[in-house]
């Protein structure tokens, strides 16, 4: 549909979707609507037993910056009430969160994320719980909203089982982006290619998946899904949920940088530049 944030390209041909996610002018970041909007396409392919392969990227060159920034902060809002939002707001707005992450790492076809660009806070989430992400060597990835909320952040069982304790306190304790190229060893990513080769990968590799019986790709699926819930994801469901809900209430110091007062006085890109010079001074 032309204007739409979100697109899908079905090709019963090839047994491949395509979501393309279409926010260019926000880096393809993404609100609750656009969300859910990423959620509906999601399900449309999963109800299609002609479609084996989903493999999602971002227009223009960009896998996707995340929450968006400019209206994060509004996600737990009720219309006319004013008042800090109460616990069991944010525990029900973060259920719905997280259960699109969660819905995306149990997908019932084999997913392959087309990474360039930026792949930043929820992108890089999507990035690291597809089956098989192609990431091209200058993309920058990492979680720089810990510097707006502290390192509890995300899907922590999805960041220490992905990239191991190490690297995931690094990421979530210093907010940095790192180039995809300083991660081609540790084998986070399925490949790491020059940025002209990603596209043509990735579709390379989700021809390679197609191929496969459908019905074994939705039981190898489920298969590695168990061992991970057994292994590595165990209380998940509602660690994930409760750790979000209380970092969002968490109480600033006065020389602490504090996102949401700064973003009041001022507007969404300025409040990141201020971020940004905030940790720079600290790190010269």
């Amino acid at each position: 549909m032309a204007g739409s944030r979100v697109l899908l390209d079905k090709d019963h041909a090839t047994h491949i979707a395509r979501i393309t996610l279409n926010n260019p002018a926000r880096k393809n970041s993404y609100d609750p609507e656009m969300r859910r909007e990423i959620g509906a396409a999601m399900a449309d392919v999963a109800a299609d037993d002609e479609l084996k392969v989903l493999l999602l990227r971002g227009a223009e060159g960009v896998f996707s910056t995340g929450a968006d920034m400019g209206s994060a902060y509004g996600w737990y809002e009720t219309k006319g009430d004013n008042r800090r939002p109460s616990q069991r707001r944010r525990l029900k707005v973060d259920r719905e969160s997280f259960s699109f992450y969660r819905d995306y790492i149990g997908y019932p076809k084999a997913t392959v994320a087309q990474v360039e660009g930026f792949a930043l806070g929820g992108g890089f989430e999507l990035a690291l719980a597809s089956d098989l992400s192609i990431v091209g060597s200058d993309a920058r990835i990492g979680m720089p909203a810990a510097r707006m909320l502290g390192p509890v952040i995300g899907n922590l069982h999805l960041f220490f089982h992905r990239l191991g304790p190490v690297l995931a306190k690094r990421l979530l304790l210093t907010g940095e982006m790192l180039e995809a190229s300083q991660l081609a060893q540790p084998g986070v990513f399925t490949e790491v290619v020059e940025p002209g080769r990603v596209a043509a990968r990735a579709e390379e590799l989700a021809a390679l998946v197609a191929k496969m019986p459908a019905d074994g790709i939705a039981i190898a699926k489920e298969a590695w899904r168990l061992v991970e819930q057994t292994q590595a994801y165990q209380g998940e469901e509602a660690a994930s949920v409760l750790f979000h809900a209380f970092a969002t209430n968490l109480r600033f110091e006065p020389d602490e940088f504090n996102f949401v007062k700064e973003r009041s006085g001022s507007d969404t890109s300025r409040a990141l530049k201020s971020r940004d010079a905030h940790f720079d001074s600290e790190e010269g």
